[in-house]
């Protein structure tokens, strides 16, 4: 079923900052406050991803300044406290994202690795810009006319020749109205609206067809 697929490249920031390998642990910091961003790619060669330097990496240094670590678990972290260069303080590989992947499977890797920034690269690992959670969340300002507007010309004309059922939507919720025989076509109708870019939820106030409606079915 065609419905609007996002993808990264829709909602990705164009321009990223990023450091190469020997940036400094307080040029990172100041790039990091200037720019109001959590976490810089570090690059290498002619612009390939090599790893990430985030605030979790940069904050081994204050955490640890004053004592070592007690416990086996922190021996890693804390091994970081002494580096002073973006080479020593990345995360490596990185966690990247492609442009043409979609927001749901940006999203999925965000959760998976518990990062709030992707790098987008192309197939050869050249950095192309950068995604973060407040981006994919961009597709949830579609306008409520535009997304009713799909779920009737898409979803429902795909579903439901002749379609009997109206969609409604208000701040991004999906309300599903008229006769439905057939419920165990529910499941099916709420996948296929939640697949359409920017609904919040669903909600189906459904009724059973009248005789004459089954008749003429």
């Amino acid at each position: 079923m065609p419905v609007s697929q996002a993808t990264v490249s829709d909602v990705m920031s164009h321009t990223a900052v990023a450091v190469g390998n020997e940036a400094s642990y307080k040029e990172m910091v100041e790039l990091m406050h200037q720019w109001k961003i959590s976490a810089l790619p570090v690059l290498e060669g002619e612009g390939r991803v090599v790893g990430v330097v985030s605030e979790a990496d940069l904050l081994p240094k204050e955490a640890f300044r004053r004592e070592d670590p007690k416990l086996p678990e922190q021996w890693e972290e804390a091994s970081k406290a002494g580096a002073a260069l973006a080479g020593e303080l990345m995360s490596s590989p990185a966690v990247t994202v492609h442009p043409d992947a979609t927001i749901a499977e940006a999203a999925r890797i965000m959760a998976r690795k518990g990062v709030k920034r992707l790098p987008v690269v192309n197939n050869v690992g050249m950095l192309e810009g950068v995604v973060s959670r407040g981006d994919l969340l961009k597709v949830f300002l579609r306008p409520d006319e535009v997304i009713e507007d799909e779920i009737r010309h898409v979803v429902l004309r795909e579903l439901m020749p002749p379609a009997r059922l109206q969609a409604t939507v208000l701040e991004g919720v999906v309300t599903l109205h008229g006769p439905l025989g057939d419920r165990a076509l529910v499941p099916l109708l709420a996948r296929a609206i939640r697949a359409v870019e920017g609904v919040v939820d669903v909600r189906m106030d459904l009724e059973a067809p009248t005789a004459a409606a089954k008749g003429a079915s």
